[in-house]
Formats: structure tokens, C-alpha cells, sequence
């Protein structure tokens, strides 16, 4: 009986070192991919949910999710493993990179990767205006995943408070101005646009407002000099300096949305990428709107695309593939921007069930798609990061 008991044991610490090996075999294709967590809401539990769920339908692929801070330090902590020696396959990074990684022949255009009329109907279902940051010298080379629009949010509560309509946000520079005003008071400014971590960007959205953009199609022309660009700054200066409706020096990008739900602006311009935060923090009615124009609507797209390191081996590259297209499928893409506030960077992701749902029942999830008939390209050239800080 001893001996038998022996033998039942011997058995299964058997059976379960070759379990263990036959799952080791079976995920043959490990993956590092690289993934910034900057913006607000618990992005770590969304991404790592994706994840489970892809290698529970692909046995075969091992993904390590490898978190970092913002879009930069994301990006220095990629090439840093690239640069050592060590495993680095995929990397959700900043959309405006392209030129800088395609400069340095650090990435692989996805024109050589996908495959039969399934990918390209794949390809051709993302948004255009979110396409456009991937896309340089005739080819693809980011895909759009973690993107936004910069939207207004605004208290509705202040607004009726003011004796404004909640329901009708300022859609032009005047009536921000005007509205503004009304909203400032002595515990309260009408409107925060911040001016550190991603200035650029705001920058960009009112520069393209005023009618121009900051840069060529080709990333190797700034307009920086133009009369419009000069009075876009002159006009910014004016909400603290002239209108007093914003405080003076700067405005924190990373502490905007508490002071948003703490009562400190009645007005925000921020990423849509922190919708989800906001309701769910919010003690008050609040709204979402585009941003208003002068001589136009306009924002610019912003976040990051998934991007194929080039130093992978076509193994790699494959499933790199096929955890980039599970993460951007219609469901996928539906999913994350429910639980985030990104948009679905996609037509089919608006058309899934939940999605529908979600919006029907929450309309302010449509404020950045819909803005994306008014955007244009984020701010991005050949030495991109040289650029944007001087």
C-alpha cells in the first residue's frame, strides 16, 4: 500500500514537471513590450487584462507587459534595452516619434508585415486623422492604440451657478473669453490650459484654431515665425495677463485634473485619455465639449501607436503582429476605451455592442472621435524632441 502510495505520488510530480515543460514549449515566442502609464486611471489592471486574454487564446506566446512613467521615459527606457543587448520586440511609444526611430533605423514598417486582404481591411478601418502620425515616406509605421484629442471639460454646476447654459459650452476665443468672466471669481478661474508637460500640444490646438499649423506634412518645416502662430501666443498670454480667467505662470499638466475636481478652474483643456478618471471622481455635473476655434475648429490627435523594433526576428515580428491586432480589434479597442477614456481608434470599435451602449448612455465618450473631423496631425518633425524643447 506504502509502495503504491509512493508510486501515485512519483506519478503525478512527474506529470506535473512534464506539464510544465509542455507549457514552457508551448509558449516558444516571448515578447517585451514596452508601455508608458502616464495618464490618468488604473492603465496597468486594462492592459494586463488584454494581455491574459491574448495568451490565453495563444498558448504559444509569452507577452511581458514592462511599464514605465510618460511617453519619454518610455521611449528612453526601450532604446536603452536595445542599445544593451536585451529583449525588446514592441513598445507602445509616443505617435510623434516616427521620425526619430525611423531616422535611427530602430523600427519596421508594417507594409512588410501584414499579409492577404484581412490585413489591409485590418489597416483600412483605422481613422485617418489617427493614421497620419504613423504614416511617413510612403509607408506605415505605427498603429494607433493609446490616442486622443485634447476636449474641454467644464463644471456644469458653475455654469448654472453663473447664470450660463450648461448645455452650451463657448465654441469660439470670444465667447471663452466672455464665458471666462462670468466663471472667475475669487476661489475660482474660468479656464486652466496647461502649460507644462505637453505644451506643445496646447499650443498646437490653438495655433491650429487660429489657422495654421506648426509644421509641414514632411516633418522638415516649422512656422514657428508666422503672424498667426506670434498672435496664437499673444492670445494664450491673454487669458492670465489681460482677462485674468487663468493664473498666472504656468499651469501644472500633472496636478490640472485635481484641480478640475476640486473646484480651482471651471474650465479644462486636457487629454480625453482622463474621461473615465473624471467620472468617476467627480462630485459635480460636469461636461465634455470640442475645444472652440477663432479662425477654426481644431486639435491635434495625440498619445501612441504600437511600434515593431526592426532588431526581431520574424518569429517575433509575427506575433508581435498578432498581439497588436488582438489589442486593436474592434472588441479590444471598445474595451479600452471604456475603462479609460481613450478613444476606440477605430470605426469597428464604435460599432460593437458595448461600445454603442456605453456611449448611448454616456455621450461625452463621443466628444473626441467626433473632434477627429477637425484634427490634424499632433506636432512631430525630424528631430522631434530637439524641436519641442526649444
Amino acid at each position: 500500500m506504502k509502495f503504491s502510495k509512493l508510486m501515485s505520488c512519483a506519478f503525478a510530480g512527474a506529470f506535473t514537471l512534464a506539464a510544465q515543460s509542455a507549457t514552457a514549449a508551448t509558449a516558444a515566442t516571448e515578447l517585451n513590450m514596452y508601455y508608458p502609464i502616464a495618464v490618468g486611471g488604473a492603465l496597468t489592471k486594462v492592459v494586463d487584462g488584454i494581455v491574459d486574454d491574448f495568451e490565453a487564446q495563444n498558448p504559444d506566446i509569452k507577452v511581458n507587459a514592462i511599464y514605465s512613467g510618460n511617453y519619454d521615459d518610455t521611449r528612453v527606457r526601450a532604446l536603452s534595452a536595445l542599445n544593451s543587448g536585451e529583449p525588446a520586440q514592441l513598445a507602445v511609444m509616443f505617435s510623434i516619434d516616427v521620425y526619430d526611430l525611423i531616422d535611427q533605423d530602430l523600427i519596421t514598417p508594417y507594409d512588410d508585415l501584414l499579409q492577404g486582404k484581412e490585413d489591409q481591411a485590418w489597416l483600412a478601418d483605422f481613422y485617418p486623422a489617427l493614421m497620419e502620425n504613423g504614416q511617413a515616406e510612403g509607408k506605415t509605421w505605427g498603429i494607433p492604440f493609446q490616442r486622443s484629442t485634447i476636449v474641454a471639460y467644464y463644471n456644469k454646476d458653475m455654469f448654472r451657478a453663473a447664470g450660463l447654459d450648461p448645455e452650451k459650452p463657448p465654441t469660439t476665443w470670444d465667447e471663452l473669453v466672455e464665458v471666462g468672466k462670468k466663471l472667475t471669481n475669487d476661489n475660482t478661474y474660468g479656464i486652466m490650459i496647461p502649460s507644462t508637460g505637453y505644451p506643445y500640444w496646447m499650443f498646437q490646438a490653438l495655433a491650429i484654431q487660429n489657422g495654421k499649423k506648426l509644421m509641414s506634412d514632411d516633418g522638415l518645416t516649422t512656422y514657428f515665425d508666422d503672424p498667426a502662430v506670434i498672435d496664437t501666443l499673444k492670445f494664450w498670454k491673454s487669458l492670465s495677463e489681460e482677462h485674468g480667467i487663468m493664473p498666472k505662470g504656468t499651469v501644472e499638466w500633472g496636478t490640472l485634473r485635481q484641480a478640475f475636481l476640486e473646484g480651482n478652474t471651471a474650465m479644462m483643456w486636457h487629454s480625453t485619455g482622463n474621461l473615465t478618471a473624471v467620472k468617476n471622481a467627480a462630485k459635480f455635473d460636469f461636461g465634455v465639449a470640442m475645444l472652440p476655434g477663432n479662425v477654426r475648429l481644431g486639435s491635434p490627435t495625440g498619445g501612441g501607436n504600437f511600434y515593431i523594433f526592426k532588431d526581431t526576428t520574424d518569429e517575433e515580428k509575427a506575433a508581435a503582429m498578432k498581439l497588436i491586432k488582438f489589442m486593436t480589434s474592434p472588441e479590444q479597442a471598445a474595451r479600452w476605451s471604456i475603462a479609460t477614456g481613450y478613444m476606440g481608434v477605430s470605426k469597428g470599435a464604435y460599432e460593437t455592442e458595448a461600445l454603442q451602449e456605453y456611449t448611448e448612455q454616456f455621450p461625452p465618450a463621443l466628444v473626441a472621435r467626433n473632434q477627429l473631423e477637425h484634427a490634424v496631425a499632433e506636432f512631430s518633425t525630424y528631430e522631434t524632441a530637439r524641436v519641442r524643447e526649444a
